[in-house]
């Protein structure tokens, strides 16, 4: 038997906790739950029902429905946070490290999903603002405070110049979402966001910012 064939024999083996599977499988039907009834009218008995669990289960995985409902955003964004990170952990040139970070948020606001649970929040912040308290630190604001990071340290290699990494990074985010938001938020239905004015809106938003905060040679 061949080292490769043993190799994918023993991944084979690798099991998923049952309750960590079955509270994945919960979130992924609660995720449906939320984007067709919306969150004031989503119930954790209905995720129970649409899951074939129990409303106890339910509750015994995810105590709240404001629980349930982060634990479906932060498992929804979780591959684009992750991958924020490596780009902003690069030390590559500035214009490069840009151009990903603002092709994969660019890429996360025109998710159907993604815009739709944001519409959710839009809708509920005024009576449950600690929901977009926290969606805001797992998403947006974490995003700028990782931007602001790196800025700081490209600081200290001389290749950013601003005086302010900080708004600096609130300057770059509005740059690329600044009119997506507004689009996928109220009409998402007006699909204008394909592959070339993508590349063409985050090349742009790039050249504008490195014009001001880029070292020149």
């Amino acid at each position: 038997m061949s080292s490769e064939t043993v190799g994918s024999e023993k991944r084979s083996r690798v099991r998923v906790p049952r309750g960590d599977r079955r509270r994945a499988e919960i979130a992924a039907v609660a995720e449906q739950v939320f984007l067709k009834h919306g969150f004031s009218d989503t119930t954790m008995r209905l995720v129970a029902v649409e899951a074939g669990a129990s409303t106890e289960t339910v509750y015994r995985h995810f105590g709240s429905k404001d629980d349930l409902f982060i634990e479906v955003v932060g498992n929804r964004t979780l591959e684009l946070r992750q991958r924020i990170d490596t780009d902003l952990e690069s030390t590559g040139p500035l214009q490069t490290v840009l151009k990903a970070v603002g092709k994969k948020l660019y890429e996360a606001m025109v998710m159907p999903e993604m815009s739709a649970l944001a519409r959710i929040i839009v809708a509920e912040v005024s009576r449950n603002p600690a929901l977009g308290e926290a969606f805001y630190a797992m998403c947006p604001g974490r995003t700028l405070h990782k931007l602001t990071e790196y800025l700081k340290d490209a600081q200290a290699r001389s290749t950013f110049i601003g005086e302010d990494p900080e708004l600096a990074a609130n300057m770059f985010i509005g740059l690329i979402i600044g009119k997506i938001v507004p689009v996928r938020l109220f009409i998402p239905h007006r699909d204008e966001h394909g592959t070339e004015r993508m590349q063409g809106h985050v090349d742009e938003a790039v050249r504008i910012f490195l014009a001001v905060y880029h070292a020149k040679a």
